[in-house]
């Protein structure tokens, strides 16, 4: 599969470095266009020289079997209006990670060449960079092999999730707004280490081993968090106490606000 990539940016430049890692896709069929940051296409290039890199945009859609588009939101309607005379809906699939517009926005750029257009909206977060984002999926006029392929592009740069379309407001908040949250809880227990005694780089690696060891452990047992949770609180011990004082201090609720806040 060919794919063309349009915008250089951080979204963008780190879906083709992960694109070009992985198996699926060979990097000399990865083309990336940005026709005013040059210093982010060198260095898309230094990371794989394979990797096609130019500043006409039109050039990295135009062979292409899926074009993403990844440039700011104010952008996406002058860039499509660019990209329009090259692509063909046809045999072409259309990805956007930009983000708010809506699978129907996106349609409207192929509806004068089809009459169902093959739109995929993408909500990857920063995690893509290390193989490790969680990507939600939704599709309008796509075949279950379409589908497939897609997801299994973006499942080389971390996991996937197909899902309708109201939920990838949620998905943000959940997923690529999560990931600050979750930082947020290492830096504030980082800072709790310190005050145990720990230097603070100390204090990080342990916070983000341990953060590591339960994300595995639910791996591997599928269990519910409050089974884990159960198997280290003890009657009358350090943990419950812990736990109590976190929810004391609005912990659940806490987290649960920002969630909401977000969407």
């Amino acid at each position: 599969m060919k794919i063309g990539i349009i915008g250089a940016g951080n979204m963008g430049g780190a879906i083709a470095r992960g694109l070009a890692a992985g198996n699926l896709v060979d990097a000399a069929d990865i083309a990336v266009a940005c026709p005013d940051r040059h210093g982010e296409l060198e260095s898309i290039r230094s990371s794989n020289s394979d990797i096609v890199t130019t500043t006409v945009n039109a050039e990295a859609a135009k062979n292409a079997d899926l074009v993403i588009v990844a440039v700011k939101p104010w952008l996406l309607d002058s860039v499509m209006a660019e990209l329009k005379p090259v692509l063909d809906f046809s045999r072409q699939m259309l990805a956007s990670v930009v983000a708010g517009v809506p699978l129907s926005h996106l349609a409207e750029f192929g509806l004068a060449t089809s009459d169902k257009p093959v739109v995929f909206r993408l909500i990857p977060n920063i995690a893509i960079a290390v193989h490790e984002s969680m990507t939600f999926v939704s599709a309008l006029n796509a075949s279950a092999d379409q589908i497939d392929s897609l997801t299994s592009i973006f499942n080389e740069l971390g996991k996937t999730m197909v899902v309708e379309e109201r939920l990838m407001v949620a998905g943000t908040a959940l997923a690529s707004c999560g990931i600050a949250y979750a930082l947020r809880y290492v830096r504030a227990a980082a800072e709790g280490g310190v005050e145990l005694g720990f230097y603070a780089d100390q204090a990080k690696e342990i916070v983000m081993q341990t953060m590591l060891g339960a994300v595995k452990v639910l791996e591997s047992t599928g269990n519910n968090p409050e089974v884990e949770i159960d198997k280290v609180t003890t009657p009358g011990g350090i943990t419950i106490k812990g736990l109590n004082a976190m929810e004391a201090a609005g912990f659940t609720n806490s987290v649960i606000a920002s969630l909401k806040a977000s969407v």
